[in-house]
């Protein structure tokens, strides 16, 4: 259960987060989604095909994506929030951020629910005191380096037993602090090998240990398509496999760009369960 602007998110049932990249230059989507057209077209498709959540991003993180000033993100991010809230007012709004002045203008001004961070705070020294005086969701992603330099030589003892103790140590710090509502993401494709990546995946169900909800960011991602040979655009049923397997080893959000399968996706599982 997560605390969303007063109303409570029940992840007893697992969720589907829609992605709304706002960026020239993301590694799937870049560019599709910057005119207010097509911002209005892919929230209302991400909602009216089931979503839970709109998780909205203005900085690419693909590898060795271009650097993005503050500025520049929250002029993105208030175009797109602007459009969302007025058309769409009820929906719940995560932003992608690791900044914590874009943190704090999204929430005051456009009553953002969750700051979903790819640094887990290690971006900004002033973002997990920000959530905190917030007192809103945050999700902590794993990343090993930077986006620029996250996919150079990434090297794990054991990748799985690794990022545990990294997010018992952030998680320590977070909750020491008073950040109450946190969910953990082990940053899929984010300084880590195909074989990794797999790992990961084969032993997700061991991040029980760490007591806080999963979610599993792997739609159309590198592993998909270079292990098959094939295109990001030709690895929806690949991701559809690994979305899956993730829910049968425990994620409770899958953030996804095809929303319509991820949410039939979910209704099989479940009912296997």
């Amino acid at each position: 259960m997560i605390n969303c602007n007063g109303n409570l998110l029940s992840l007893a049932k697992p969720k589907i987060m829609g992605i709304l990249n706002i960026t020239p230059d993301s590694f799937f989507d870049g560019g599709k989604n910057t005119e207010v057209d097509q911002i209005l077209n892919r929230a209302k498709k991400i909602l009216s095909e089931g979503a839970d959540i709109i998780d909205v991003g203005a900085c690419s993180s693909r590898p060795n994506a271009n650097d993005v000033s503050e500025t520049e993100e929250i002029d993105r991010l208030s175009k797109a929030l602007t459009l969302i809230r007025k058309h769409f007012p009820d929906a719940c709004i995560s932003v992608d951020t690791f900044r914590a002045n874009v943190a704090k203008f999204v929430v005051e001004n456009f009553k953002v629910d969750i700051i979903n961070d790819i640094f887990a705070g290690f971006g900004d020294e002033k973002m997990l005191e920000t959530i905190r005086n917030l007192q809103i969701p945050y999700i902590m992603m794993h990343m090993q380096g930077t986006p620029k330099t996250m996919q150079q030589n990434p090297q794990y003892d054991d990748v799985v037993l690794d990022i545990i103790k990294f997010f018992s140590e952030r998680i320590n710090k977070a909750t020491l602090l008073g950040i109450n509502d946190i969910i953990i993401d082990p940053g899929f494709g984010f300084g880590k090998t195909i074989e990794h990546n797999y790992e990961l995946m084969r032993r997700l169900e061991e991040f029980e240990i760490v007591d806080y909800p999963l979610l599993v960011g792997v739609s159309r991602k590198s592993m998909i398509y270079k292990s098959l040979e094939i295109t990001a655009e030709e690895s929806l049923p690949g991701t559809i496999v690994l979305n899956t397997i993730a829910l049968q080893k425990g994620a409770k959000i899958l953030r996804v760009h095809d929303v319509a399968e991820a949410v039939q996706t979910l209704k099989i599982v479940s009912l296997v369960k």
